[in-house]
């Protein structure tokens, strides 16, 4: 069974920082590009960040560049989000979302129609 299994939300003050895992099973984890998007009530959801787990390619958002990094932990088949100064407008829930590595700009574009989509964890970030 595939599983994608967020964890790490919570609620912060502007400033803050948190860390969301992704804590993937059930597929080759090293064939795959895994990352975040997040869901704001009433939007589309938006591509945050990825990394390719074969050769450490990744990608961010403009709105996030210089303040989350993403990483990778093949040991543990799981992906990391480290958010730095989070700003009110980072809240959302936050999905991951993995796909057969078919390049970037497949994984951005596909949104929910990645292979997998995880049911997301809750970042809440007060002014």
């Amino acid at each position: 069974e595939v599983q994608l299994q967020a964890s790490g939300g919570g609620s912060v003050q502007a400033g803050g920082s948190l860390r969301v895992s992704c804590a993937a099973s059930g597929f080759t984890f090293d064939d795959y590009i895994i990352g975040w998007f997040r869901e704001a009530p009433g939007k589309e959801p938006e591509a945050v960040s990825c990394i390719s787990i074969n050769d450490g390619q990744t990608f961010y958002s403009d709105l996030v560049k210089g303040r989350f990094t993403i990483s990778k932990d093949s040991a543990k088949n799981a992906v990391y989000l480290q958010m730095d100064n989070l700003k009110p407008e980072d809240t959302a829930v936050y999905h991951c979302a993995a796909s057969l590595d078919g390049g970037i700009g497949l994984w951005r574009l596909s949104s929910r129609g990645n292979d997998y989509w995880g049911k997301g964890t809750l970042v809440t970030v007060s002014s």
